[in-house]
């Protein structure tokens, strides 16, 4: 059912995989009509991560089941300026890149607003790029994104809906989380040129794509009023825009968020926490205040229908989440508590703490992971990947400096080492922004990050034999973009888990990382649980899957079924163990839109976590980890927990 509350069309689809290939499948379909009726296609294209599996796809379809270009004519968003075209960070290299360099697209037909022109030539290209739109019969279908503050191709919010092609001063926000292509944020352009909200409209079909961590501002564009400072909301007044959704970009519309104003719904538990949790919140009540006139007046009178008077329904909903509050994450030894988000047996626990990043783990469990060590279960922590992306090139130099200033000062032969560091400041001298790393500088990096975490792990109290560094081979491209998991990913991570059998597996559920290494991780892990499963390993049915958040983003309360509290002493402790992390402090590359550091991150997350327990009439606590079970044990016996 569509929500009446929608004002765009909105097709949404259990990931950005299948979002893409729908997308693609529509752009083929029109190529081959057009292309039978001898006319010619025109495609408006976007750029950054969100079209990049759409591009994949139409390669393949190319290649494989011929799909050509030939008849093809492409008018590309915006540009950064100045820029060079050979530049990595370019949308020319971009598309080149991921499309126009493997199909048979004429280069002729090939427009994209030039980064290179000088200034005072700039209106009369943009000018001269409206004309070639009309000239090629307008365009057929735009493809966009949306930025978080709402722009789609660069026009910042405050953009006319009336502007047209033209040079604009980018938002910093756009810069931060543009980032990633670039060697840090002040390599970033501050222009860009970009095709206008006008001449967007003007596109006979629209197809805006958002994945993952946009679904606070598609729920303001497609549910909200139209208005200059939220640009993309402009497409409300276009007769054939359709937006293609994954369901995490879906969960902020209403008929995810607040399923109970769009029509009949089914109370289940998690409905009703869900919706008590979010009224209570919302009129700054405790849950145990909440009356009958309350769920009158919020929309909630069914509810009532069909549970009873609101003194029970309180009373259910706050007994769920005084329950999931627990000092013992693998469980109290010696206790029989069924409502206990764990099993109280078996006791001691091995915990498997799978870390994308090598510093997720203590960023987003730093607390449960000092408690499950400080309650004598046996912690083994693996991290998945080198992380060495994330290191700037000041630190190669900085630890190569005291490389050979510790040979020096031992007496050792610093020359190897010297030679290394002279060849390293030699190539990141003349390095372009976005550039690839040698792969001796990729291993620097890597172990750079490869020290810091173990040095944490010490900290802990985490002996050397469970520390594993995985080193998956998706990551290890050298460029901002992964491969996709891979044969050998899932079997590194099979043999580690056959190593270790543990009883509890912790993930990064935490799927708004902007390069998406989270998300390949995850689906890393799951897929080795599943063959696991099929081929029979018997100890997965004593083995629970938690999954964690905090460096991106955090479980929202009526999700989350274990939390973890800390004491003042215990976020201080958290907060000195992410400090060792000392090439991610100060200056972090790829941190998108927020500029806060992470450990400002996890504090204030953690922090508002036990804020809204303590608002809905829960004790009070500094702060608070908060945990989702994998919903299903799909290797697990039918009885359940």
């Amino acid at each position: 059912m569509v929500d009446s509350m929608e004002k765009i069309p909105v097709e949404i689809f259990p990931d950005w995989k299948k979002g893409s290939l729908r997308v693609a499948s529509e752009i083929a379909a029109l190529i081959r009509e057009r292309e039978r009726s001898g006319r010619c296609c025109v495609l408006g294209l976007a750029t950054g991560s969100t079209p990049v599996l759409v591009y994949e796809e139409l390669v393949r379809l190319h290649k494989e089941e011929g799909l050509s270009f030939r008849n093809v004519v492409t008018f590309n968003l915006d540009e950064y300026y100045p820029i060079a075209r050979s530049s990595p960070g370019s949308y020319r290299y971009f598309m080149q890149r991921h499309l126009f360099d493997h199909v048979d697209i004429d280069p002729s037909n090939i427009h994209i607003p030039d980064g290179e022109l000088p200034k005072d030539k700039v209106k009369g290209a943009c000018m001269q790029y409206e004309q070639e739109i009309v000239a090629a019969g307008g365009i057929d279908v735009q493809l966009l994104g949306i930025g978080n503050n709402g722009h789609i191709g660069f026009n910042e919010p405050g953009s006319s809906l009336f502007s047209l092609t033209r040079l604009i001063n980018l938002d910093d926000s756009t810069r931060q989380a543009n980032a990633r292509a670039f060697r840090n944020e002040g390599s970033v352009p501050r222009l860009a040129i970009t095709m206008g909200i006008s001449s967007i409209l003007h596109a006979r079909r629209i197809l805006l794509m958002a994945w993952g961590q946009k679904a606070g501002i598609v729920a303001r564009v497609v549910e909200g009023s139209v208005t200059e400072q939220v640009p993309a909301s402009c497409l409300q007044q276009h007769a054939n825009c359709h937006f293609i959704l994954d369901e995490a970009a879906a969960s902020e519309l209403t008929r995810y968020r607040s399923p109970w104003l769009t029509g009949e719904v089914e109370w289940t538990p998690a409905i009703v926490r869900k919706a008590v949790v979010n009224m209570a919140l919302r009129l700054h009540k405790p849950i145990l205040s909440l009356t009958d006139g309350d769920y009158k007046d919020n929309g909630l009178s069914d509810l009532l229908v069909e549970k009873g008077d609101a003194y029970q329904i309180n009373l259910d909903v706050f007994y769920q989440l005084r329950d999931s509050i627990t000092g013992w994450p693998a469980g109290r030894p010696g206790m029989s508590l069924p409502s206990h988000p764990e099993r109280s047996l078996p006791y001691p626990k091995r915990c498997l703490i799978f870390s994308p990043h090598p510093d997720d783990d203590i960023i987003s469990m730093g607390g449960t992971f000092m408690r499950l060590h400080d309650q004598e279960n046996e912690v083994h922590v693996a991290y998945q990947t080198s992380g060495n992306i994330a290191v700037t090139d000041e630190f190669v130099t900085r630890f190569l400096d005291f490389a050979v200033g510790f040979e020096d000062l031992s007496g050792i032969d610093s020359g190897e080492s010297s030679r290394i560091l002279q060849e390293a400041r030699a190539f990141l001298q003349q390095k372009q922004p976005g550039g690839k790393d040698t792969p001796a500088i990729r291993r620097i990096k890597g172990l750079i990050r490869c020290c810091e975490a173990r040095a944490t792990c010490r900290y802990v109290g985490i002996p050397d034999e469970r520390v594993h560094f995985m080193n998956l081979p998706f990551y290890e491209t050298g460029t901002i973009e992964k491969r996709p998991m891979g044969e050998e990913d899932i079997q590194l991570t099979i043999s580690l888990l056959r190593k270790v059998q543990p009883h509890q597996v912790y993930c990064a559920g935490d799927l708004a990382d902007p390069h998406g290494t989270h998300k390949v991780c995850l689906d890393i892990v799951f897929e080795s649980l599943r063959r696991l499963k099929s081929e029979g390993d018997g100890w997965l049915k004593d083995c629970w899957v938690w999954l964690y958040k905090g460096a991106w983003q955090e479980w929202d309360i009526d999700e989350i079924e274990m939390a973890v509290p800390m004491s003042p002493d215990q976020v201080r402790k958290k907060r000195f163990g992410i400090f060792i992390h000392q090439s991610q402090k100060d200056t972090v590359p790829f941190q998108g839109s927020d500029s806060r550091e992470f450990w400002q991150r996890a504090e204030d997350r953690n922090a508002n976590t036990a804020r809204l327990y303590q608002q809905l009439g829960l004790t009070a606590y500094a702060a608070m980890e908060a945990f989702v079970r994998w919903p299903t044990k799909p290797w697990a016996d039918a009885d359940g927990r």
